[in-house]
C-alpha cells in the first residue's frame, strides 16, 4: 500500500473544517480598519447578496471560528480585525468552498474567486505570506492529482498480479512526493521570515526523516518569529529527535533475547546494524518481513546484522512470529509494548520502523522499506 507522507496535510486540514469549527466570540469587526488591523475584502463571483462567509484561525487541533460577514449585492465581503499573533486562517462559504490564508496585524488582503469552487479559483493580493501559502497550496493539490494516478494505476497493477510494475510505480510515487518536498524546502528557505515557513516545517515536512533541515530552519524561526505557535510546536518536536537524528550514534538498547539473556546493541558494532522494531500483531510489520527476511539472507555474510525490537506483551505470540516468519536474527523485547524501554528511547511512535546504523554505531538511515533496503545495502557494500 502506498502511503502519502505528511506533506499532503494541506488537503487533510482543509477537511478539517466540517469536523473541527467551533463557534466563539468573534474577535474581528466590519468596522474600518487602522494601521494596527488586518483587513480582508473579498470579491466573489456566483454569490448571491446575503451569502454568508466565515473567517475561522487555524488553532493546534481544530479552526475555531472567529468572525462572519455577507456578501452584498456586488458579490463583495469584508473582514476587519486584529489578531494575537501572526497565523492562518480559513475562509469559507461551505465546507467544500475554503481556501487558508496569513494574516497579521496590519495586513490588507484581497481574495477573489468563484464562490462555486473557491479552492481551484481563488487568488489573492497585497499579503506576501498568503500569496506564498496560495503558491504552496496549489503546488500540494498538483502533488495529489499526480500520486492520485499512481495510487491508482498502482491497485490496478496490484489486482492484476504484476509486480514489476507494482514496484516501478511504486519508485515514481516516492519520486514525485520528493520532488515537492524539496520544493516546499526551497520556499521555506526563501521566506524564513514568514509564518507560511514555520507552518509548513511543523506541518507538512516529516522532522524525523528531514531532521537537519528542519533543525536549522528552527533555529532561524527562533530569531526571525520566535513567538510563533509553529517555533515553539517544532522546538518541542524536534527536542526528543536530536539523540536519534541522521549522524548521531545510536542510543544504547539492554533487552533480553528469547532464552531470557540480555543482547546489548553495541555488541553488534562492527557491522551494518538495521534496529527493527515490530511486534508479531503489527500486520504491516509481518507483511515487511519477508523483504527484512530477503535483504538479510542477501547480505549477512557481508557484515550487515539485525536487531529486532518487539513491541510485543505476550511471550508465546512473540515467539510464534518468530518461528514462522523466519527471523533468524538478534531479537530482543522487555514484553511491555508500546512501554517498551527502546520505543521511549527512541521515540518510535508507529511501526514497522527501522534505523540503519554503520559500523561505528552511527545512524544513516530510518525506515528504509521493501527495495530501498537492499538498494542502500547495495551501495554499502561496494
Amino acid at each position: 500500500m502506498l502511503k502519502m507522507k505528511s506533506f499532503l496535510f494541506m488537503g487533510a486540514l482543509l477537511g478539517m473544517a466540517n469536523a473541527c469549527n467551533k463557534n466563539t466570540t468573534p474577535t474581528t469587526s466590519a468596522a474600518g480598519a487602522t494601521a494596527s488591523s488586518y483587513q480582508i475584502n473579498g470579491q466573489l463571483q456566483n454569490a448571491p447578496a446575503g451569502t454568508k462567509v466565515y473567517l475561522a484561525e487555524l488553532g493546534e487541533t481544530q479552526f475555531v471560528s472567529r468572525d462572519t460577514a455577507t456578501v452584498d449585492d456586488k458579490g463583495q465581503f469584508t473582514f476587519v480585525g486584529t489578531v494575537p499573533e501572526d497565523g492562518l486562517y480559513q475562509v469559507k462559504t461551505t465546507d467544500q468552498n475554503q481556501v487558508l490564508i496569513a494574516l497579521k496585524n496590519g495586513a490588507r488582503v484581497a481574495l477573489t474567486g468563484d464562490a462555486q469552487k473557491l479552492s481551484d479559483t481563488y487568488a489573492v493580493k497585497g499579503s506576501p505570506d498568503s500569496e506564498l501559502l496560495q503558491q504552496i497550496s496549489r503546488r500540494m493539490q498538483q502533488t495529489k492529482i499526480q500520486t492520485s494516478r499512481l495510487e491508482q494505476r498502482y491497485n490496478q497493477a496490484g489486482q492484476s498480479g504484476r509486480a514489476d510494475s507494482m514496484k516501478l510505480i511504486e519508485k515514481q510515487f516516492y519520486a514525485v512526493q520528493a520532488a515537492n518536498t524539496a520544493q516546499l524546502k526551497v520556499a521555506v528557505r526563501q521566506n524564513p521570515g514568514s509564518v507560511v515557513s514555520s507552518f509548513v516545517v511543523a506541518s507538512m515536512i516529516d522532522p524525523d526523516a528531514d531532521f537537519a533541515f528542519a533543525d536549522s530552519m528552527t533555529t532561524q524561526f527562533k530569531k526571525t518569529q520566535p513567538e510563533s505557535r509553529y517555533t515553539k510546536s517544532l522546538v518541542a518536536r524536534l527536542e526528543p529527535l536530536r539523540a536519534t537524528a541522521i549522524g548521531t550514534v545510536a542510543p544504547e538498547i539492554n533487552l533480553s533475547a528469547p532464552d531470557g539473556k540480555p543482547v546489548t546493541l553495541t555488541s553488534l558494532r562492527g557491522k551494518y546494524v538495521m534496529i527493527d522494531f515490530w511486534a508479531s500483531w503489527c500486520g504491516p510489520c509481518r507483511r515487511e518481513n519477508p523483504n527484512v527476511v530477503k535483504a538479510y539472507n542477501k547480505y549477512k555474510g557481508k557484515g550487515f546484522e539485525i536487531y529486532g525490537v518487539s513491541f510485543d506483551q505476550d511471550r508465546d505470540k512473540w515467539l510464534k512470529a518468530i518461528k514462522s516468519d523466519g527471523l533468524a536474527w538478534t531479537q530482543v523485547s522487555d514484553l511491555k509494548g508500546w512501554e517498551s524501554a527502546a520505543g521511549q528511547t527512541y521515540g518510535i511512535k508507529s511501526i514497522p520502523a527501522s534505523i540503519l546504523l554503520d559500523p561505528q554505531g552511527r545512524i544513516i538511515g530510518k525506515n528504509l522499506r521493501g527495495d530501498a533496503l537492499e538498494e542502500k545495502l547495495a551501495s554499502l557494500m561496494k
